[in-house]
């Protein structure tokens, strides 16, 4: 049920219906296009739910690039701008910097952040440029086939890996959270996922924190939210969780990894 219809309700009738769900008026009616099971959607809904619970709907920028969070600006009612594959995290340094009295956050997939778009985290994140960064790590190419990303476990098998991903051929997978948050202008850096309610718990609470800390001007926050995709994992989705808490946690364990003092 969405937050219109409540609204339309008498009080006596909202006073009788038990609610276990109301979608914020931060997302919008139109439909998602994600696979069935997709960690996206869950992720879209758990920002836009702390954006709504905050009351900041109307001082948010939201950056979205290419890959499977190309269409965002069409989900979070929220302002949005779209990026050049890559360049998220430069083109939210610039909203923030021309608008600093915004929350401003990047939504990026591994491939674009930790691929094509290297070079633009590590300098953002260095420069400690005061925006969020949102970065979803399912370890594939979801949106371009199901081909190797940056972030795919060793022997994980991939199209462009059928034998599983070698280290002597194709290097080992990339942890960018561990390595960003190295750098003494990034403020927060946690790693949190979405695959159980308590784990969407944690993960609105990151989200929480990221944009406090961006209120104080700690510096940059970078939340990594590890993923599944059934369908390049060619599984059905509670398949594809259990996998998720078996092979990827062992590499991208869940947790805080760097807080303000």
């Amino acid at each position: 049920m969405t937050e219109a219809i409540v609204n339309e309700l008498t009080a006596e009738e909202q006073t009788q219906l038990e609610c276990v769900y109301v979608k914020p008026g931060t997302l919008t009616e139109t439909r998602f296009h994600y696979c069935p099971g997709c960690g996206h959607s869950v992720a879209h809904r758990a920002l836009m739910e702390v954006v709504a619970e905050l009351g900041i709907q109307e001082s948010t920028v939201g950056v979205a690039p290419v890959g499977c969070s190309v269409f965002a600006y069409h989900y979070m009612n929220v302002d949005m701008q779209e990026a050049a594959h890559g360049r998220a995290a430069a083109v939210a340094t610039a909203v923030k910097r021309i608008l600093p009295d915004r929350y401003v956050f990047s939504y990026q997939g591994d491939g674009d952040l930790a691929a094509i778009g290297t070079a633009e985290t590590i300098h953002v994140c260095n420069r400690g440029e005061n925006i969020m960064m949102v970065f979803i790590n399912n370890a594939i190419y979801g949106m371009t086939g199901g081909q190797m990303a940056p972030t795919s476990m060793l022997g994980m098998k991939t199209t462009t890996t059928p034998a599983g991903r070698e280290a002597e051929t194709s290097g080992f997978p990339i942890k960018i959270a561990d390595m960003v948050a190295m750098l003494p202008g990034v403020a927060y850096v946690t790693r949190q996922s979405v695959h159980t309610p308590n784990a969407v718990r944690q993960l609105k609470k990151a989200f929480t924190r990221g944009f406090q800390y961006q209120k104080e001007k700690r510096g940059t926050c970078f939340i990594e939210v590890v993923s599944n995709c059934p369908s390049g994992w060619k599984m059905t989705p509670l398949e594809a969780n259990r996998w998720l808490v078996d092979n990827m946690f062992p590499l991208y364990p869940p947790g805080d990894i760097k807080v303000p003092a």
